[in-house]
């Protein structure tokens, strides 16, 4: 039976991933310190159905004490990791760079140590399609140049790659570095356009527009983000860098448009000007992920609204 590590577990992405882990019979280590970047009680939430399991252990430990995460090391034999916990979101990390660069790339050493010193086999990294900044060359590809993150988010992911790359070279770690384009569906993140629009529109509230509505997206639905993690897991790759993405771009407009069809009202739209951080366009190349991970996005924009918008109206008062 094999022993998953996984980092950020109570969150979105992290949730999910657990969830499939579970029901595949392996013993899964849930590690997150459920801090306050939204309410801990909806992490809890996401992670209660398997609270009770025997397979799956749950950790509140911060990754950036490295004493408490060694304890957690000590007390399971772990053999793979998949490292998920991260401060998110591009414009808080404008305000807060220190808080970023602390969590996302001390916290990624501290488990790249940890890593080497308990003779982990693979190590999974989830990065972001931020990286790529302000890229001209669509769709974007790993062999893209990133050295021109416009963000402390995006600085912060593309500066644990880069320790990842190190950590592969001279130790026995193997290594892929995930980078994720704009996952969206249930259990979502209450500060990501899918909810927030959601919400906003569902409660007849302003909704905010960055812009003009003619940035795109490269949406990526969540199930198929998690078929390509399960897949990567497997894989014993000494260090890949690989995107997840749909490779469809999607139009804010349009993206609003979808929402408001589902829920049946018009947005009351307020137009802000373009945010510092944000990019205007983000799109996978996913050639790489395809030939490595035989990764097949099957989720369209309109399908994948429609599950997480059911999934809001289900659960908006929890």
């Amino acid at each position: 039976m094999t022993t998953i590590l996984v980092t950020g577990g109570a969150g979105f992405i992290g949730s999910h991933i657990c969830k499939k882990l579970v029901e595949r019979d392996n013993v899964v280590i849930c590690l997150d310190n459920l801090n306050n970047y939204y309410s801990p009680l909806r992490k809890i939430e996401n992670i209660k159905p398997f609270l009770e399991k025997n397979n799956f252990f749950l950790h509140v430990v911060d990754v950036t004490n490295k004493t408490a995460l060694e304890e957690v090391f000590k007390k399971h034999k772990i053999d793979k990791i998949v490292h998920l916990a991260a401060r998110a979101g591009v414009r808080p990390s404008i305000e807060q760079p220190l808080l970023y660069q602390e969590t996302n790339v001390q916290g990624t050493v501290n488990l790249l140590e940890l890593s080497k010193k308990y003779g982990i086999k693979n190590f999974i990294f989830g990065s972001s399609s931020s990286v790529y900044g302000k890229n001209k060359k669509i769709p974007f590809s790993e062999e893209d140049n990133v050295d021109y993150p416009i963000s402390p988010y995006a600085a912060s992911k593309k500066a644990c790659e880069l320790f990842c790359y190190t950590y592969s070279h001279l130790t026995n770690l193997n290594i892929v570095c995930l980078r994720f384009f704009t996952v969206y569906g249930p259990q979502g993140r209450p500060d990501m356009a899918p909810y927030l629009f959601t919400e906003w529109i569902h409660q007849g509230k302003e909704l905010i527009r960055y812009g003009n509505g003619t940035t795109r997206r490269d949406y990526t639905y969540i199930d198929d983000i998690i078929q390509g993690i399960l897949v990567a897991l497997e894989k014993n790759f000494k260090f890949e860098i690989i995107n997840l993405g749909n490779s469809q771009t999607v139009e804010l407009s349009y993206f609003i448009n979808v929402i408001e069809n589902l829920l049946g009202k018009k947005a009351l739209i307020k137009e802000m000007p373009e945010q510092p951080g944000d990019v205007p366009l983000t799109y996978a190349d996913i050639s790489k992920a395809q030939k490595l991970l035989e990764f097949n996005p099957k989720t369209k924009i309109e399908e994948g609204m429609e599950k997480f918008v059911k999934w809001y109206l289900n659960n908006q008062n929890k």
